[in-house]
């Protein structure tokens, strides 16, 4: 066991960490600790200029600190505000946000930055995977749990404060043998509270399941296959009036009533104009491109999911002003980018990793007017930022959604215009 230290704590950093200075002068990164609280702790990764710890005895609270809701807090992984109250969430948010991009992207004359919460700080999710608990009696029936951070130690969950009632009630009555070849489950709630249940599995083909639960089901094998096993093939997701349908393997929004304002902020972005060319970048199942394409002469939209791209069509099949490229922005861009010129604005909306270096470059060569960039990290949002800026490009709005409360995660949509 590592030598224990007592550290005072300063600042919170992203990623859910607190930073506090260890006796030799290196920062160290520790969680569920906040600023101006005293604390001993146990070293658990030592480098040459910094280290990350875990507390073993806090030994001054912070008066901002409240008694988290959740059994698991600290242990599954998923939340890391739970501790802090919802109001000083937001402006904890708020801060990381103006920190990463004055950090890394090197802003000194940032805008405001605004943030816009979740109507509900809890059960917002529609949207849930688990992992069952492998155990040595292959008599015994699997729990499901969450992976624990770093390890593929699974945690047994009872229930998850991040999911509406319905969800957790089914998670209570789901039983798998331990032979059952189920690697992971999802449980997914759409707009209508319909349930669905997606099994991956480690085969192609999908084991014997008897489902006697009110729940659509559906088997994703390895091999990308998804096999339908009752009820519903789709979602029915519902944003601003708008339906949209989503098969089981699809990627949508979590948080439907933060999503509802982020596509509100997109349209004030965009005002009143009309007959736009438009490129989407990272389209997915169409839910920005499906109120985008009524201000455009022409939207172009790029996306490498095979699954959204068949959404995405029969989501957008009313609109004949929309071109849809299946695959990879920075394999597609660069070859598209003569065929479309001039555009008026490009719309995009990354994975977490930010921008490919070559879609980047793409983009820039590109030398639309207008860029609204929706981020679901703010450091790789912030690099990105930085090599827009050196192109000539200047920001104009920076305004943060808190879709995941509890949690370190939250999403940005900023405005750049040339």
């Amino acid at each position: 066991m590592s030598e224990l230290q007592q550290v005072k704590f300063e600042k919170m950093v992203y990623g859910g960490d607190c930073l506090g200075r260890l006796a030799d002068g290196r920062a160290v990164f520790v969680p569920f600790v906040l600023p101006g609280e005293t604390a001993e702790i146990a070293i658990t990764e030592s480098k040459e200029r910094f280290a990350r710890g875990r507390v073993v005895k806090l030994l001054e609270e912070s008066p901002e600190r409240i008694t988290p809701p959740c059994p698991y807090f600290s242990n599954c992984g998923g939340c890391s505000y739970q501790h802090l109250g919802y109001a000083q969430q937001l402006e904890l948010k708020k801060d990381l946000v103006r920190d990463q991009l004055e950090r890394i992207g090197k802003f000194t004359d940032l805008p405001e930055i605004l943030i816009t919460g979740s109507p509900t700080a809890f059960g917002y999710r529609n949207q849930v995977q688990f992992h069952p608990i492998r155990y040595q009696n292959p008599e015994a029936s699997a729990k499901l749990g969450f992976k624990l951070p770093s390890s593929n130690e699974v945690l047994p969950i009872e229930k998850c404060l991040l999911i509406p009632e319905e969800m957790n009630e089914i998670l209570n009555q789901i039983e798998l043998e331990a032979d059952s070849g189920i690697a992971r489950i999802a449980i997914r709630m759409d707009s209508d509270g319909e349930i669905m249940l997606v099994f991956e599995g480690e085969s192609d083909e999908p084991p014997e399941l008897s489902i006697e639960l009110p729940v659509s089901s559906t088997y994703l094998s390895p091999n990308g296959r998804s096999l339908n096993l009752g009820g519903n093939d789709a979602l029915v997701y519902r944003v601003l009036e708008k339906e949209f349908l989503v098969s089981p393997e699809s990627f949508f929004q979590v948080n439907l009533p933060v999503a509802e304002e982020m596509v509100r902020h997109i349209l004030e972005l965009i005002g009143g104009k009309q007959n736009l060319d438009i490129l989407e970048l990272y389209s997915g199942a169409g839910l920005f491109t499906r109120f985008l394409a009524s201000h455009a002469s022409q939207l172009t939209a790029i996306e490498s999911a095979p699954s959204a791209c068949f959404d995405f069509a029969g989501n957008l099949d009313e609109f004949e002003n929309i071109s849809l490229y299946e695959g990879a922005v920075e394999m597609i861009l660069p070859e598209l980018a003569e065929q479309i010129k001039p555009i008026d604005l490009v719309v995009l909306d990354p994975p977490r990793a930010g921008l490919n270096a070559k879609a980047r470059q793409a983009l820039i060569d590109l030398d639309p007017h207008e860029i609204i960039y929706i981020s679901c990290d703010p450091s790789t949002l912030a690099r990105d930022l930085k090599h827009l800026r050196e192109a000539d490009y200047k920001l104009q709005s920076v305004h943060a959604f808190d879709m995941f409360p509890q949690t370190a995660h939250v999403e940005t949509i900023v405005f750049l215009h040339k």
